[in-house]
């Protein structure tokens, strides 16, 4: 019996259940409408123009209350009207207070003693061009002048040359002769002409002979397309081919010697003190800028001037002086004869 009554007051009737759920369904509905609560204040948070003010607390009850208020962001802009001009006044210093600067005297502060006041830039008497290279000198170093101290300074120019046009399809260059102590003599220009797919092409060809009459000399032959710098060009290599001619006191050769270039071949002999050069074309030229007062020449074979120029060097080049000579063979120069 007792089983029977736990079980009775167990068991729910339809009545108390029907109780129970219109008890609970206010908690449903706000469980049910939480996910839409936080969807609308997710999105109102997101919104820049818009702000959430006076949050109240909620009631969980069978309508839930939430009290929101928006209030819009206000920006006061006020409008100033510009006057016109002839309302604006305006006033200087002396219309302010005019005895103030009848009164001021201007006394600036006085030099102190033993002051110079410097001149001005334009005064005084202009530099000379010693001074300014002098002034030059002593900040950066020397400048280079064309002048060489070993005599042998061709690349330098050669660059001159080359900046100012000289080289093939250049303008005229410059005029300016290499200062290092060598002396310059033409041997022969000629015209000479290159043949092409397009056509001809019209150059100069200049052989040139350099020396500085102490020994040292040199042969250069070069082209271009004008005249004057072939002439500059053909200096420039005969420097490169500088060469020593031996010579005894007299200004002679030491002995005999014969050279050949090519097809031309020249024969070389010295001579008595008052003799003089004899000899001709390009062989009289190399010997005189050579510094040779008495020796004899002669070319044998070809007439070209360049081939005979440079067979003279060739048979300078055989020659060679006493006490080499003496020094090769370890013996005194005065055994040499006997």
């Amino acid at each position: 019996k007792n089983a029977k009554d736990v079980i009775t007051t167990l068991t729910p009737s339809p009545f108390s259940s029907i109780c129970c759920w219109i008890s609970l369904s206010p908690i449903l509905t706000f469980l049910i409408q939480i996910p839409t609560l936080m969807a609308t204040a997710s999105a109102l948070s997101s919104l820049s123009s818009l702000s959430l003010h006076n949050r109240t607390s909620r009631i969980i009850s069978s309508k839930p209350i939430v009290s929101f208020s928006f209030v819009k962001r206000s920006s006061s802009l006020t409008l100033l009207k510009a006057s016109s001009s002839d309302q604006i006044e305006t006033f200087f210093y002396e219309d302010e207070n005019p005895e103030i600067t009848a009164n001021a005297v201007f006394d600036p502060p006085s030099a102190p003693e033993g002051f110079v006041a410097p001149p001005y830039f334009d005064e005084g008497a202009d530099e000379t061009e010693v001074e300014i290279a002098t002034a030059y000198e002593e900040l950066y170093g020397p400048a280079y002048s064309g002048e060489s101290l070993l005599g042998k300074d061709v690349n330098v120019m050669d660059s001159k040359i080359k900046k100012s046009g000289g080289g093939i399809g250049g303008s005229k260059p410059k005029k300016d002769k290499i200062r290092d102590g060598f002396e310059e003599r033409v041997v022969q220009v000629r015209r000479v002409t290159k043949v092409v797919k397009g056509g001809k092409q019209l150059k100069f060809r200049a052989i040139v002979v350099v020396g500085d009459k102490q020994g040292n000399v040199g042969v250069g032959c070069a082209k271009a397309k004008e005249v004057v710098a072939a002439v500059q060009k053909s200096a420039i290599d005969a420097r490169r081919n500088i060469v020593q001619v031996p010579m005894t006191k007299y200004l002679t050769f030491p002995h005999r010697a014969e050279g050949d270039y090519g097809a031309a071949k020249v024969m070389l002999r010295p001579a008595s003190p008052g003799t003089g050069v004899i000899a001709g074309g390009a062989v009289r030229i190399v010997l005189e800028m050579a510094g040779v007062e008495n020796a004899l020449g002669k070319q044998l074979g070809s007439n070209n001037a360049l081939n005979n120029a440079r067979a003279t060097l060739a048979a300078v080049l055989q020659m060679r002086q006493f006490r080499d000579v003496a020094l090769d063979r370890g013996i005194p120069m005065e055994e040499l004869w006997k």
